[in-house]
C-alpha cells in the first residue's frame, strides 16, 4: 500500500446466490484501482449462519491480502433489501436471508459500521460513475441473470452519481412488476407473472426445453449459451430468443414511461444476448408513450466487477 492512500481505500462485497466476491479498491480522482480481489462460493444451501461466517471471513482475508492493518470503510451489495421498519431482510432470492437481521449480524461480527445496498443498485452505481453510464444524469441499471433486478442512479448532493433506494428500499425493482398476474408463472415472491419469470436465464432455458426437449449428453437441459449457439440452425431457439426480446421490450418500456432515464445499461449473463440491443429497442418503442424512443440501451463496461465495485463506492 502506498503511503498516504489509506483514506482513499474502500472494501466492497458482492453477495450473490452462487458466489460472493470482495474487493479492496483505491479511489483515484476520476477512476479506481483494484488492490485485491477474492471470490468464494456462497453455498447458500448451508444456511444463514454459514453465509454470515463466510462473508465476514472473506472481508478479513481481503483486508489482509491488501496489507491493511485494519478494515477500511465497507460496503456490501446484497440480494433484496433491509426493511426500514423491522431491520430484517426482505425480497431476497437467497431466501434464507429473508426475515433475518442480516445487516445487524454482519455489523456485530465485523465490529464496525457497514453500508448495505441492493446488488442491482451497486451495479447501476458503478456503471454510472465509471462505466457505460458515465456522464449521464439519470441511469437505470438492469441485471438479468438467475434473477432480474434494477437500480436507479441520480446525481447526489455533491453532484456524484448516487443510487436511490426509496423509503421502502425497493426503488428500481422492476423485476417484480407483474406482466400477467392471472396466467403467469409463479414467482418466488408469491405472485404470478413477474417480469423476472419471463426474462431471467432459467426462464429462457425452461421455455426452450419445453418446446424443443433437447438435452445435453448428461441428460440435463441446454444452458442459455448452448441455446444461443444453436440459433443459426434451430428454429425453436430463434423463436424463444425473439420472444424473450418481445417481453423485454414490453417490460423495459414500463421503466422508460415512468423514469425516462438518460441511459439504460444491462448486466448479468442474459445481457450477452445481442438481440436485446437490436430487437429490444424496437420492441420497447411499441409500448413507450412517445412518438420516438431515443433512450440508449447499452451493455455494461465493467463486466462482472460492476457489482462489487459499486459496493465499494457505498461508504
Amino acid at each position: 500500500m502506498r503511503g498516504g492512500d489509506s483514506e482513499q481505500l474502500r472494501l466492497g462485497v458482492d453477495l450473490g446466490g452462487t458466489k460472493m466476491e470482495a474487493v479492496v479498491l483505491r479511489l483515484l480522482e476520476s477512476s479506481f484501482e483494484i488492490v485485491t480481489r477474492l471470490r468464494r462460493p456462497t453455498e447458500r444451501a448451508l444456511g444463514y449462519q454459514h453465509i454470515i461466517d463466510a462473508l465476514t471471513e472473506l472481508v478479513h482475508e481481503a483486508a489482509r491480502q491488501a496489507g491493511l492493518p485494519s478494515l477500511p470503510p465497507i460496503g456490501i451489495g446484497m440480494p433484496g433489501s433491509i426493511s426500514q421498519r423491522s431491520g430484517l431482510t426482505k425480497n431476497s432470492n437467497t431466501t434464507c436471508l429473508n426475515g433475518r437481521p442480516f445487516r445487524a449480524d454482519v455489523i456485530a461480527k465485523l465490529g464496525r459500521e457497514v453500508r448495505f445496498a441492493n446488488d442491482a443498485n451497486c451495479f447501476a452505481l458503478a456503471e454510472a460513475r465509471f462505466g457505460a453510464g458515465r456522464g449521464q444524469r439519470v441511469v437505470f441499471g438492469v441485471i438479468m441473470g438467475t434473477g432480474v433486478g434494477g437500480g436507479l442512479v441520480f446525481p447526489g448532493l455533491g453532484g456524484e452519481p448516487d443510487a436511490w433506494d426509496g423509503p421502502q428500499g425497493i426503488a428500481g425493482e422492476w423485476g417484480h412488476v407483474s406482466l400477467e398476474p392471472e396466467r403467469g408463472a409463479p414467482c418466488y415472491c408469491g405472485r404470478r407473472g413477474c417480469i423476472e419469470t419471463y426474462l431471467c436465464g432459467p426462464a429462457i432455458e425452461s421455455l426452450y426445453h419445453s418446446r424443443a426437449g433437447h438435452l445435453t449428453p448428461d441428460r440435463t437441459p441446454l444452458t442459455l449459451p448452448e441455446i444461443v449457439a444453436r440459433q443459426a440452425d434451430d428454429a425453436i431457439a430463434q423463436e424463444v430468443l425473439a420472444e424473450h426480446c418481445r417481453w423485454f421490450g414490453r417490460a423495459i418500456a414500463t421503466v422508460i414511461n415512468i423514469v425516462d432515464p438518460d441511459l439504460i445499461v444491462l448486466g448479468g449473463g442474459v445481457s450477452n444476448l445481442p438481440g436485446l440491443y437490436e430487437q429490444g429497442p424496437r420492441e420497447a418503442a411499441k409500448w413507450v408513450f412517445s412518438d420516438e424512443l431515443t433512450t440508449p440501451i447499452v451493455k455494461h463496461q465493467l463486466g462482472d466487477s460492476a457489482g462489487v465495485i459499486g459496493a465499494a463506492l457505498l461508504p
